[in-house]
């Protein structure tokens, strides 16, 4: 866990629960406002996209950036948080 920003420790030390989508690592304000914006306004509704993906992350990228307007950066820090909190707890 050394490695990993003091967001994403954050995010995977509990369950996902009710959390904002704000909660996900590599979710700025403006791409949490074009995700709520989308329907998009809990973390476990973005996992849920992420699982119908098959936890595809070049895929699950595309869509964040193309539908989402996220930035690359923001695309793979989501995805990788994402990725790791379903190591964590799936």
């Amino acid at each position: 866990m050394d490695h990993m920003s003091p967001r994403l420790r954050a995010f995977l030390s509990e369950p996902i629960g009710e959390k904002d989508v704000a909660w996900v690592d590599g979710v700025s304000h403006e791409l949490a406002i074009n995700l709520v914006t989308k329907g998009f306004n809990k973390a476990y509704i973005l996992l849920g996209q992420f699982l119908l993906m098959h936890k595809n992350e070049a895929e699950f990228q595309k869509w964040l950036i193309c539908c989402c307007g996220a930035t690359e950066y923001e695309a793979q820090e989501s995805s990788n948080c994402l990725k790791e909190w379903c190591s964590c707890f799936l």
